[in-house]
C-alpha cells in the first residue's frame, strides 16, 4: 500500500531529543502545574476563565499515560524485543527512575507536615494528611488496590499505576511484534473502547473515572493505546505536511469541543492524532532548550504539588492575617506558579539528575557480563 500522505513503504522517522514531542511534554507538564494551582487562587479559575481548567486533570493524565506508552515503546521497544535489555532490567530502569524522587518528596512533604505542626499551623485541610494513607503511598502501590495512598503527593497515583504498565510492557511488547500497525491500532482503540464498555456496564462510569485506588485499570488502556501507537509509527510512514496539519487540527478541535464538555472520547482521539503528528514531524534542528526542558518534565509534576501545599500554607496565613487585597492575592498566586517552575528546575539539576546520574552508572556495571563484554544499554531517557 502507498499513499501519497501515508504508506507503508517509506522510511518512518526517528524520534529526537529536542524535537516536537519533548516541547509537548513540557506544554504537558506546565500545564499540570496550572490545573493543580487554578483552585488556589482568590477565584477558581474553572469558575473566572473556563471550566477546561477543572476538566484539565483528565486530559492531560490520558496525555500523560498515551504519551508514556508511545515513548518507551519508541525508544526501549527494540532492545527489550531483541533481547539486549531484558524484562527485569527495562522494569529496574524505570522503576529507579521515579521512586528517588518520589521517595524525596513524599518525605519532605511529612516533614512540612511536621514542622508546621510543631510550629502551631495546621493543614487547612487534615483530612488529606491522614497517617494511615502515607504508607501506601510512599511505597506506590495505591494504585492496585491496596487500602490507603490517598491525599499527600495525591497525583503520585499515575506513577504508581504506571509501574503496573512497566511490568506489563514486555507482554505487550510481545504481542504487537506479531501482528501488522493497522491491526496493532485497531487493538489499541478497540481495547480501549472495549475497557470503557466494560467498565459502564459494572460500575456505571466510564473508565476515566476509576477510583485512584484502582488507577492501573485505568492506565493500562491508555498506556496500550500509546505502544499501539508507536508501533504503527514506527511501521507507517506519514507525510509530514499531513502529520504537522493533523496535528494543528487535532489541538484546535480538541480545544473546541471543551468549551461544551468533557467529550472524553472525542478528546482522547485529538490527543491520540497530537502525539502521532508530533512523533511524524521531522525536527531539523533539535533544540538543546528544549531538550532540558523535557528532561525537567517529570520534576515538574512529582514536585509541583508539595510546592502548592507549601507556599499556600503560607499564603493562606498572610492573606487571613494581613487582610491582604484582592490584588496582592493574585499576586501571591502568580508568584506560587512560578515558584513551581523554578523549584522543579533546581531539583531536576541538583538533586534528581544527579542521583540518575549514579543510577545509570551502577546499572552500566550491573549490565556487565562475566567475561567484561557490556550489554548496551539505552540512554535515551523516556
Amino acid at each position: 500500500m502507498a499513499w501519497t500522505a501515508i504508506s507503508t513503504r517509506n522510511e518512518t522517522l526517528p524520534i529526537v531529543r529536542g524535537g516536537w514531542l519533548d516541547a509537548l511534554r513540557f506544554i504537558v507538564a506546565g500545564l499540570i502545574i496550572l490545573h493543580h494551582f487554578q483552585g488556589a487562587g482568590p477565584v477558581a479559575l474553572a469558575e473566572g476563565l473556563h471550566p477546561v481548567f477543572e476538566r484539565g486533570g483528565f486530559l492531560l493524565t490520558n496525555f500523560f499515560l498515551i504519551d508514556s506508552g508511545y515513548v518507551l515503546m519508541r525508544v526501549y521497544g527494540a532492545s527489550v524485543a531483541a533481547g539486549r535489555m531484558s524484562a527485569g532490567g527495562f522494569f529496574l530502569k524505570r522503576y529507579l527512575r521515579v521512586l528517588p524522587a518520589h521517595l524525596l518528596m513524599g518525605l519532605g512533604l511529612v516533614a512540612l507536615i511536621v514542622v508546621g505542626g510543631a510550629m502551631g499551623f495546621s493543614p487547612r485541610a487534615p483530612e488529606w494528611f491522614r497517617w494511615d494513607q502515607l504508607w501506601a503511598q510512599l511505597s506506590l502501590t495505591q494504585a492496585f488496590g491496596v487500602p490507603g495512598g490517598y491525599g499527600w503527593n495525591a497525583p503520585s497515583w499515575s506513577i504508581s499505576a504506571l509501574i503496573g504498565c512497566y511490568l506489563v510492557f514486555p507482554w505487550l511488547l510481545k504481542g504487537v511484534m506479531r501482528l501488522g500497525p493497522w491491526s496493532v491500532l485497531a487493538l489499541g482503540v478497540g481495547g480501549y473502547l472495549a475497557a470503557n464498555q466494560l467498565s459502564w456496564s459494572l460500575f456505571g462510569y466510564p473508565i476515566y473515572q476509576m477510583p485512584m485506588g484502582y488507577g492501573f485499570i485505568r492506565a493500562l488502556p491508555l498506556f496500550g493505546l500509546g505502544v499501539a501507537l508507536a508501533w504503527f509509527a514506527q511501521k507507517v510512514w506519514i507525510s509530514p505536511k499531513l502529520a504537522g496539519w493533523g496535528g494543528i487540527g487535532a489541538a484546535l478541535l480538541l480545544a473546541f469541543v471543551q468549551y461544551f464538555d468533557k467529550h472524553a472520547l472525542v478528546s482522547l482521539a485529538c490527543i491520540s492524532v497530537i502525539i502521532l503528528a508530533a512523533g511524524a514531524t521531522p525536527t531539523p534542528r533539535p533544540s538543546k532548550w528544549v531538550e532540558k526542558a523535557a528532561q525537567v518534565s517529570f520534576s515538574m509534576f512529582i514536585t509541583n504539588e508539595v510546592v502548592r501545599i507549601a507556599w499556600f500554607g503560607v499564603a493562606n496565613v498572610a492573606i487571613a492575617r494581613l487582610a491582604l487585597p484582592v490584588g496582592a492575592q493574585w499576586a501571591l498566586w502568580v508568584g506560587g506558579v512560578i515558584a513551581a517552575f523554578a523549584f522543579a528546575w533546581a531539583f531536576h539539576f541538583v538533586i534528581d539528575n544527579p542521583i540518575q546520574t549514579r543510577i545509570r552508572s551502577w546499572l552500566k556495571g550491573r549490565s556487565r557480563r562475566p567475561g567484561g563484554v557490556t550489554q548496551p544499554v539505552v540512554s535515551l531517557e523516556g
